[in-house]
């Protein structure tokens, strides 16, 4: 009887935290979240015009304060791509030649400018815009690339695309993934240089060679601020004249930059034009003055004689941004309660585990971390923790198990990691029985001491 009591004891002192956890989650591994309380929560301000969030081709009329000549234009963060005046920003159009800003960048990325390219039959055969190459010719990759940007010819684009995607399809399926990573959902891309096509995927759907100002000036914010070739693509993009051979050193060639704006505006430092029957004149450039990074794209700008529409947009757009935004680095420590862990180890067995919470971290990465955002006078940023009430074991030390997101107008402009700092041993029979005999081990070297 005596030993009986004994062990009910132990039962008592060693499991009774964990019979609790056990209760609260009915033995299931569930993981409850909910959307912590911001920490700023005015509402945002500006001078944006109304947005319309069209796809069809049908742009609802909505306020043009600038007065633009532009279809479709945008001016854009350019490095969240944050649309900062929007004219038509999302109705999809074809863009033309600045097209080619992603032929440049995905060459840019995947070749090498040391490569050898060949011109086939097809790419000697694209219209002017071209450097007239005739099949058989060979020349660098790197000299393309000027070719490309510089006078816009179609040749090279082709010439580009086959030796990168094997072919001009194969070429364009990279376009159309990389433009879907960069989160451009409505662009499809066709050809490399921008000329006017149709298409019909295997599913029957007519696709069109298009985009929309929103998505072309997020693919230029990608070129000239965050690719991995971004100092090789503003390089090209900013020469004024460049001076090539073929790779026989037969012939010779020189190209010009056509992109005037370059000297137009104090602060520009990329730009691509474009111009076909069915797009018009379209523009894509980047401006950094006073540390303030800023995108514009512009579509649909009138057709001839009014090729200099764009020039004119493009400095309304850019005074926009320089009048109402300015820099700001937004970012915040974060501080963080612990959270409960139920099913867990309640009890220290020497692997350190032995807790029923954890505590949370934003991690090493997080120290120094600053957050810049182009913000209007009275636009104000909410920080949210999206945390979860409680975990079920086993947590282990360094799982992802939230997100810290900084967000303006309603959306996501960047979202951080949370981690856990610690972790906690899910409990099974096999460690209760231990414990329990540890525990009735311990009791009975007691009682033996004692008597």
């Amino acid at each position: 009887m005596r030993k009986w009591m004994i062990w009910m004891v132990c039962l008592g002192l060693g499991l009774g935290p964990c019979v609790r956890a056990f209760a609260m989650d009915g033995s299931k591994t569930v993981t409850v979240w909910e959307e912590g309380q911001a920490a700023t929560a005015q509402p945002p301000g500006g001078e944006q015009p109304a947005q319309a969030k069209s796809t069809n081709g049908e742009q609802p009329a909505q306020p043009d304060p600038l007065k633009l000549n532009a279809q479709s234009a945008v001016l854009a963060d350019g490095l969240t791509g944050r649309v900062l005046y929007g004219k038509g920003e999302d109705t999809i159009r074809p863009m033309a030649s600045t097209t080619k800003i992603m032929t440049c960048i995905l060459a840019l990325e995947l070749g090498d400018p040391d490569d050898v390219v060949t011109a086939t039959k097809e790419a000697a055969g694209q219209p002017k815009v071209h450097l007239g190459v005739q099949s058989g010719q060979t020349f660098y990759l790197k000299d393309l690339l000027y070719s490309l940007m510089l006078e816009s010819h179609n040749d090279a684009a082709v010439m580009i695309a086959e030796h990168i995607g094997g072919s001009v399809p194969g070429f364009a399926r990279l376009m159309n993934e990389k433009a879907k990573a960069l989160g451009c959902e409505n662009t499809y891309f066709i050809t490399p240089n921008g000329l006017d096509a149709k298409e019909t995927d295997e599913a029957g759907v007519e696709h069109v060679h298009s985009t929309t100002a929103a998505d072309l000036a997020r693919i230029m914010a990608y070129c000239v601020n965050l690719s991995p070739k971004r100092q090789e693509f503003l390089e090209i993009t900013q020469t004024q004249n460049y001076f090539f051979t073929d790779v026989p050193g037969k012939h010779s060639y020189n190209c010009t930059n056509h992109n005037a704006f370059l000297t137009m505006m104090d602060g520009v430092v990329s730009g691509k034009t474009g111009f076909t029957g069915g797009a018009g004149y379209s523009y894509v450039a980047a401006m950094e003055k006073d540390g303030r990074p800023y995108v514009i794209a512009i579509l649909g700008c009138g057709w001839p004689p009014h090729k200099t529409w764009k020039w004119a947009d493009a400095r309304k757009l850019f005074n926009f941004g320089l009048e109402h935004y300015q820099m700001k680095d937004v970012y915040e420590e974060q501080r963080f309660s612990p959270v409960p862990v139920t099913g867990g180890l309640c009890w220290d067995d020497g692997s350190g585990a032995g807790t029923d919470q954890v505590s949370l971290t934003m991690g090493q990465e997080s120290v120094g971390r600053e957050l810049k955002l182009l913000l209007g006078e009275d636009e104000q940023v909410e920080i949210r923790q999206n945390l979860p009430v409680r975990l079920a074991a086993p947590v282990r030390a360094g799982q992802k198990v939230g997100t810290v997101e900084y967000r303006l107008n309603g959306q996501t402009v960047r979202s951080f990691p949370v981690y856990t700092e610690n972790g906690v041993e899910q409990i099974t029979l096999k460690r209760c029985l231990l414990r329990v005999g540890a525990l009735f081990g311990g009791l009975w070297e007691g009682q033996r001491s004692a008597g």
